[in-house]
């Protein structure tokens, strides 16, 4: 996987992989437009897409809703600000079902929103390298 990011102006940026495009700036109050989420909501974008993906496909699976077009499961992540140092934490994954389930379905559901890869990775602490490249 690769993720390329460009500075627009200001404190945006573009953001593109595969052919895609999504931007970053800052609320008004940290010197930006307010016009893209900020790169702390991404992440919180990410685990929350990720997270939505793995229990849509194990209502899927089991056949407790529809195969095709929305079945309704909606993935909410909420986080603290947090430092030292500047940081995001206390992630707070809320799955909300769109059909009731047994005990032991909302375990096994609970089970494969575990296997998320942004949740795994979050949860292992991974190797970060910086390299610097100059003009």
């Amino acid at each position: 996987m690769e993720v390329t990011t460009r500075h627009l102006d200001g404190v945006r940026f573009s953001i593109e992989t595969r052919g895609h495009t999504i931007l970053t700036d800052q609320p008004v109050d940290n010197g930006g437009g307010d016009t893209a989420m900020t790169p702390p909501e991404l992440l919180l974008a990410s685990l929350s897409s990720c997270a939505a993906f793995y229990a849509a496909q194990y209502l899927k699976t089991r056949k407790l809703v529809p195969e095709e077009g929305s079945n309704g499961v909606e993935v909410t992540v909420t986080a603290e600000k947090l430092k030292p140092p500047a940081r995001i934490g206390n992630f707070v994954i809320r799955v909300q079902c769109p059909v009731a389930l047994t005990p032991e379905q909302r375990e096994a559901l609970t089970r494969s929103v575990h296997q998320c890869i942004v949740h795994n990775t979050l949860t292992s602490q991974p190797a970060i390298a910086i390299e610097l490249a100059t003009a």
